[in-house]
């Protein structure tokens, strides 16, 4: 009997051994594979977009056309107004930070725990990270990789490449995407040339951009501007 238990129990040893470094390999594969796509789209700009896709097929089921209307604008000629207006509205310690600011994610989960909603605990380079490189939706799984993909942007990016890829690829508006576009559709003209309220306007309908627009502005939408135009005044110029 208990030459059969030790038969059983060495049986199991080279079963985890296989699963150990199975797991050890996917792991292995997954870092090497995630390290070159971060360090490729340092220098490549971003084709699309996970969401870009699923707001398609949303569009789709509902009987529209597809309409993914974007333009890459490279940092240096985006207007700083607008750089300035996204900073004010999502994340002022931008350019301190390492990719997470703990006071806001504080906040936020502590609203959360008494049943609230509390905008404003993601960072430029955690949506950044989440458009980018991640599916739509909520899970404390994709949070986790959330997390990982801002610490690699984070080190192996620039400030100013991760706020050009910022602007160049979040949605915007219904099948609008970056700036660029914004700017076309909302006010005919290059985001080069937005002046301060419009670039701040644009900037207040980011938290839900399907459902503000600047085309029509709600009142809550123009005190969101009127604060962010506040907060850019008192940003002053971003010393990148």
């Amino acid at each position: 009997m208990a030459k059969r238990k030790r038969s059983v129990s060495r049986s199991k040893q080279p079963l985890l051994k296989k699963i150990t470094s199975l797991l050890g390999r996917i792991l292995i594969w997954f870092l090497a594979v995630s390290i070159l796509w971060v360090l490729a789209y340092r220098f490549i700009n971003p084709p699309i977009t996970l969401l870009m896709i699923e707001r398609n097929i949303e569009r789709k089921s509902d009987g529209k056309s597809f309409k993914t209307a974007k333009k890459w604008v490279a940092f240096d000629d985006i207007s700083d107004n607008m750089k300035r207006a996204a900073v004010s509205a999502e994340d002022q310690l931008f350019l301190k930070h390492m990719g997470f600011d703990i006071k806001a994610i504080e906040k936020a989960y502590e609203s959360n725990e008494k049943g609230k909603k509390v905008k404003g605990g993601s960072t430029i380079s955690q949506q950044t990270a989440k458009n980018v490189f991640l599916w739509p939706g909520r899970s404390w799984i994709r949070k986790g990789f959330e997390a990982y993909f801002t610490l690699l942007i984070e080190m192996l990016w620039s400030k100013e490449r991760i706020l050009e890829v910022y602007l160049n690829v979040i949605e915007m508006g219904d099948g609008i995407y970056g700036a660029e576009a914004a700017s076309q559709e909302y006010y005919g003209k290059s985001c080069s040339s937005l002046s301060r309220a419009e670039a701040a306007l644009i900037a207040a309908c980011f938290p839900n951009p399907l459902r503000w627009t600047p085309k029509n502005p709600t009142r809550y939408i123009q005190h969101r501007q009127y604060l962010i135009m506040r907060n850019m005044r008192r940003l002053g110029p971003l010393d990148f």
